[in-house]
């Protein structure tokens, strides 16, 4: 599974044409694209903050499968009218959602894949703010660099690379400065932490509801972790987790074999756990994603005595008092 974080089919087409697998487990999704611009996430997710104390509550999640599952997954220019217009019809109660999507054949599958992209990303966490915590409904994930540390990215997903054998690029790059601080897009657990041929020093970590694999890859030599971070870790979403390198295409550890500074970011989506490793691990651009979160980048301070970097704001996302309650609760009994 290490190497295919960067060396895995595409997934760009769904075997046999079909999006879903039946297995003993039950049926479970396959294949995912995820072409959703960041400006139709925005009007979605404009529109959910919005309404979020109002009687019909829109669901930025279900806007973007309506939209999806109406043109095939595709997003243009006019996605953001026609989800802003869908939205108007909701809050004036004109129809609702079950309506609207009742002879859709594929809004169940857009709505479970974009789902699985997109729910731990917002709800409410609370902000210390005057030495109290106030409550907040809103986006909660964040960009993976740090704020005020530049970076520059295209849209790079599926591009060709060599190392090892010839394979698709199934990240994001997002090249920047050594030691850039890396921060955790979303609340989750440490599921792999150290070296990989292919990677070098990386950080793999996973959302709590295991939807989500979030991948850290070539970061700095020497110092690549936050010193406390360690498997099984819990970190919340704007935590330091690492620091912006080029490590990594060599079976040597610690060296430095990437020609740019950078940071690979990959997101992959799991349905059921054979997909986690192995030939059927779904690989979603996130190019679009990324320019989305980057109105969400977590603050940093240095610490002169440690050369650690930490955020500067801390947050309480209910997901991970969750996470660790249900910790608790499992060794008791």
């Amino acid at each position: 599974q290490e190497q295919r974080n960067e060396a895995a089919d595409t997934g760009l087409t769904a075997e046999n044409g079909e999006a879903i697998e039946v297995s003993a487990t039950g049926n479970y999704i396959k294949w995912v694209e995820f072409h959703a611009t960041c400006e139709a996430l925005a009007a979605a997710y404009d529109l959910d903050v919005a309404t979020c104390k109002e009687k019909i509550h829109l669901n930025w999640i279900e806007l973007l499968a309506y939209a999806g599952a109406k043109h095939g997954g595709k997003f243009d220019r006019n996605s953001v009218r026609e989800i802003e217009t869908v939205a108007e019809k909701l809050r004036d109660g004109e129809t609702t959602m079950d309506q609207l999507t009742k002879d859709m054949e594929y809004y169940e599958y857009y709505l479970e894949a974009y789902s699985a992209v997109l729910s731990g990303m917002v709800g409410e966490f609370s902000l210390e703010e005057d030495g109290q915590w106030k409550r907040y409904y809103g986006l909660k994930a964040f960009s993976p660099v740090a704020k005020g540390f530049d970076y520059s990215h295209y849209d790079d997903f599926g591009s060709s690379r060599s190392y090892g054998y010839s394979r698709p690029h199934l990240g994001h790059d997002m090249m920047g400065q050594i030691g850039t601080p890396i921060i955790a897009v979303e609340s989750g657990y440490v599921e792999c932490l150290g070296w990989n041929r292919y990677g070098g020093w990386r950080i793999g970590i996973r959302s709590f509801d295991k939807k989500r694999y979030y991948y850290y890859a070539h970061l700095r030599q020497n110092f690549p972790y936050s010193k406390s971070l360690k498997e099984g870790s819990t970190v919340t979403a704007g935590d330091v987790i690492g620091y912006m390198g080029h490590t990594g295409y060599s079976d040597k550890e610690n060296t430095n074999n990437i020609d740019i500074i950078h940071l690979h970011f990959g997101l992959q989506l799991i349905f059921d756990e054979s997909q986690k490793d192995g030939n059927n691990e779904i690989w979603i651009s996130c190019y679009e994603l990324t320019r989305f979160l980057s109105q969400n980048r977590s603050e940093t301070v240095k610490d002169a005595s440690t050369k650690e970097w930490r955020r500067l704001q801390e947050i309480i996302d209910p997901a991970v008092k969750n996470y660790e309650s249900s910790l608790k609760d499992a060794k008791q009994t």
